[in-house]
């Protein structure tokens, strides 16, 4: 198999159409239609099916898939490790949910940026089942997840520790007579796969409340600006509700309120100096808030 054969390949499994993934290559539209025919013939199986709307994996180009983007992945790796003077350069896809994407990581990405000024850093934003998902498929380098998280093919290390809150419009003064009290509970929280959403459905749960209602929202600012407006209820860490207007914030005992905010990647990656250096680097920070967090508990 030929590498830009793969490459063509990967490229439209991505974009779904042929005429997007020739633009992306830089390449005319016959070019890649014969590439992925030819890589059809020497595998001896059809890797999409074409339809109206454009092009969708088969069973076999789905299986083909995470060995295209493996390869894809080691070729550049490659590439860089031989060009490279010691200086960690490339691109690195990293992943992170909203919430930490809005208050942990401006800071941290910012020095990073200026310590490794040659690494290209692509950042992606989900809930933890997109990012779980993106990583085991080499779309993402590596991710920010939240909670406790084991997969035999995924390493998984701890950066940050988040306090959740409950957060509410101010007309709600005491959290558990509202909850005690409603008929319906509205629930504002992100698309289906976002681990504060599994959380604060089970402490409702808990907490005796029948009926929940769902209200889905793609942004932190969406949910944020429906909270404050009365139209529902939502979990945050309180370093994100401690910075909205117009929101009350409601404790929780510490066994329902204290997560972990982890940093994944997959066991089999090979060594890639940025990535390397991004993991070095957020464990550095990691440790410094921790020292500063003590420093302030003291005094």
């Amino acid at each position: 198999m030929d590498v830009r054969d793969l490459r063509m390949f990967a490229a439209v499994a991505e974009a779904g159409v042929v005429t997007h993934a020739a633009n992306q290559l830089n390449t005319v539209q016959s070019n890649v239609t014969a590439r992925i025919r030819a890589l059809e013939t020497e595998l001896g199986a059809p890797l999409f099916v074409r339809h109206s709307r454009g092009m969708s994996l088969t069973p076999a180009g789905s299986q083909l898939l995470p060995y295209a983007n493996q390869i894809l992945d080691l070729v550049e790796q490659a590439r860089h490790a031989v060009s490279a003077t010691g200086e960690a350069r490339g691109t690195l896809r990293i992943g992170s949910l909203e919430t930490t994407t809005a208050i942990r990581l401006p800071p941290l990405l910012a020095s990073f940026g200026t310590r490794f000024p040659a690494v290209d850093l692509n950042l992606e934003t989900g809930t933890t089942d997109q990012l779980v998902s993106a990583v085991l498929e080499r779309k993402l380098d590596g991710a920010f997840v939240a909670g406790e998280l084991v997969h035999p093919q995924l390493t998984t290390s701890a950066v940050f520790e988040e306090e959740l809150v409950i957060a509410t419009s101010l007309q709600i003064d005491d959290i558990d007579r509202y909850v005690a009290n409603a008929e319906e509970v509205r629930v504002l929280v992100f698309r289906y796969g976002c681990s504060y959403r599994k959380r604060f459905e089970n402490l409702l749960a808990r907490r005796g409340v029948a009926r929940i209602k769902v209200l889905e929202l793609g942004t932190l600012e969406g949910i944020l600006g429906c909270v404050a407006a009365g139209l529902g209820i939502t979990l945050l860490p309180v370093s994100v509700v401690g910075t909205a207007r117009m929101i009350a914030q409601h404790r929780l005992p510490a066994e329902e309120s204290k997560v972990q905010t982890l940093f994944i990647k997959r066991r089999d990656t090979q060594a890639y100096l940025p990535l390397h250096e991004f993991e070095r680097f957020v464990e550095e920070e990691a440790r410094a808030g921790e020292a500063r967090s003590s420093l302030k508990s003291v005094a």
